[in-house]
């Protein structure tokens, strides 16, 4: 796996650059797709690479480990040829779900005992088998298994967290190395930077991941009920130490002004379940504002639904004929309106990609900012 630092913003830390993995060349910097399932939810593999112009989509270890299980995916040749995504895939390490969705779960030194939240059966992720599971389901890019605390977490509480993290990102690394990829493709490892809120905390595990020398690095923990400013913070904080020349993977974050405030301030790299989830509930994205499509006021705006937008559904159909399928509770309206969010998210990191390139991504990012914000 080749990174390849292309240009840099002059008025900000931006940057461009070229991730090239055995399953294609992702230009930097971009949005993946959550695939939690191995599925964009609700959306064709064939639009998201063709509509949306995704390079790169995610897919969910725990989610994955559960449903359909690993003699499964192994069967199959890997999580490509089972879900016929032909280009890049990432893996998260199943860490964030453990602590977000299982039940009775505890914490110990050797990993987390957790409860399945689809069967209630027992489950042991320690930092060893998450690197198993993620050699069989073959993403091009894995995550270290880490503990993500809350967002408010005390100080003594986020310090053991990154202590104990510290120590499974030592066994991750022990494992990846003593393993091969099962599937003739090369995998790489990043390991996350956590640390709360914290600045010395954060830069401590920034210079701590350092040693591991990986393909690239992870901020974690972040968009997780702290202040946005906060955030934004904590990123400069990581941002100021890690290195140059490695890809920067901003996790789960975030809003259309969170990524260009995070371009901004030097990630190549993010994801998030807001364009799917939101587009589910009826919210679309667009470069003037917000549309909430379930208000009274679309149901006879017969104007496409983005005239500005890259995929077919922006076009093919109208903002009353999508506010009725809303309306009827009809799942077409889950599909355009995910499609065109996603489609959207790209269509936004390739231009901030372009002024990147042109020099003039500063001025471009503070007039977006402003209009990505309001409320149509």
């Amino acid at each position: 796996m080749k990174f390849t630092l292309q240009h840099k913003d002059p008025a900000s830390q931006a940057r461009a650059g070229e991730l090239v993995t055995d399953h294609g060349t992702i230009r930097t910097p971009i949005f993946m797709p959550v695939g939690t399932a191995a599925a964009v939810k609700g959306i064709f593999h064939r639009d998201v690479r063709d509509e949306a112009h995704a390079q790169i989509i995610l897919a969910n270890t725990y989610h994955l480990y559960l449903r359909p299980g690993m003699p499964i995916i192994e069967q199959a040749g890997g999580v490509h040829r089972f879900s016929s995504w032909e280009g890049p895939m990432l893996t998260d390490s199943g860490g964030f779900q453990v602590f977000s969705l299982a039940d009775c779960r505890k914490l110990k030194e050797e990993g987390c005992h957790f409860r399945s939240h689809i069967d209630g059966s027992k489950h042991l992720f320690t930092p060893e088998s998450v690197i198993d599971t993620e050699r069989t389901i073959g993403a091009d890019i894995m995550m270290a298994f880490d503990e993500c605390p809350p967002g408010d977490a005390p100080r003594d509480y986020a310090t053991r967290s990154l202590d104990l993290t510290e120590r499974w990102l030592d066994r991750c690394f022990d494992r990846y190395h003593q393993t091969q990829p099962k599937y003739g493709h090369y995998q790489a490892l990043f390991p996350i930077v956590q640390g709360c809120t914290y600045p010395d905390l954060r830069a401590r595990a920034a210079e701590n991941v350092q040693r591991y020398a990986a393909d690239g690095y992870a901020i974690g923990g972040l968009a997780v009920g702290e202040p946005t400013e906060v955030m934004y913070e904590m990123i400069e904080v990581v941002n100021a130490i890690l290195p140059q020349d490695r890809p920067r993977y901003l996790m789960g974050v975030g809003t259309p002004v969170n990524i260009l405030e995070a371009i901004e301030r030097g990630v190549d790299m993010f994801d998030c379940v807001m364009p799917t989830r939101n587009g589910r509930n009826g919210q679309l994205f667009t470069a003037q504002g917000v549309i909430n499509i379930r208000n009274k006021k679309w149901e006879t705006d017969f104007s496409p639904i983005d005239p500005e937008g890259t995929a077919f559904v922006d076009h093919q159909y109208s903002k009353a004929y999508l506010h009725h399928l809303v309306a009827a509770g009809e799942m077409l309206a889950a599909q355009i309106a995910s499609l065109h969010n996603i489609a959207f998210y790209l269509r936004l990191v390739g231009e901030a990609r372009a002024h990147i390139l042109a020099g003039d991504f500063k001025p471009w990012k503070e007039r977006m900012v402003g209009q990505l914000a309001r409320r149509l």
